[in-house]
């Protein structure tokens, strides 16, 4: 296995399938029908903002996204989804995807989505790309990581938690769990090192 900055332009279109397939489940009564949605994020998936996980024979196995003061993983704008959806499929759109963005702030690296291919599940991938975002993060100067996963994908969490991963808040998401399909987010916060003191470098509580 190879793990990588970005990913290669010919896997555009697989990014944004694996994208999809893995949120799809929370995206798809805002983003769907899958035809369009794929469109969508083939035009705005962006690879400056992806760490990447290959086999030697240059197959896409996951990506794990971050977020920075520069952009995300998938960072459309409402240009990009008025190409793809209308201008009246656009305007509504995107006032609800903006409910689910996170602000940037300073203390931590923050994930942008983790996901692997349904054929790669087991075999470390996952924990692989964590290791990577982990010494991105260092690169950047942060001394911690941090992600949010929904309460519908305990699969996930268990990965965070066996990497390190504490869990420092939850966020409900009221109402809109009609539409995205989910009661609430828990904010997990790791050390960028794993022996590092994680209480002495991020607080606890969402913020």
């Amino acid at each position: 296995m190879q793990i990588r900055a970005g990913f290669d332009a010919k896997d555009q279109r697989r990014a944004a399938e694996l994208y999809w397939d893995a949120f799809g489940g929370k995206l798809g009564r805002v983003l769907g029908p899958r035809t369009k949605a794929l469109a969508f994020f083939e035009r705005v998936i962006r690879a400056d903002h992806a760490i990447s996980a290959y086999t030697e024979d240059g197959t896409l196995l996951g990506i794990a996204g971050f977020k920075t003061p520069k952009g995300a993983l998938a960072d459309g704008s409402f240009r990009d989804m008025r190409a793809v959806y209308g201008l009246l499929g656009a305007s509504w759109r995107v006032g609800l995807i903006a409910l689910l963005e996170r602000d940037v702030e300073n203390k931590s690296f923050l994930m942008d989505g983790i996901f692997v291919s349904d054929e790669s599940r087991g075999q470390g991938v996952g924990t692989q790309l964590l290791d990577a975002v982990r010494r991105e993060a260092e690169r950047r100067g942060y001394r911690s990581v941090r992600l949010d996963v929904i309460d519908t994908n305990p699969r996930a969490k268990a990965l965070y938690l066996r990497n390190g991963f504490v869990e420092k808040g939850t966020q409900e998401l009221g109402p809109l769990r009609h539409i995205f399909g989910f009661k609430s987010a828990a904010r997990m916060v790791a050390p960028v090192k794993p022996e590092a003191n994680l209480a002495k470098s991020e607080p606890s509580g969402l913020e």
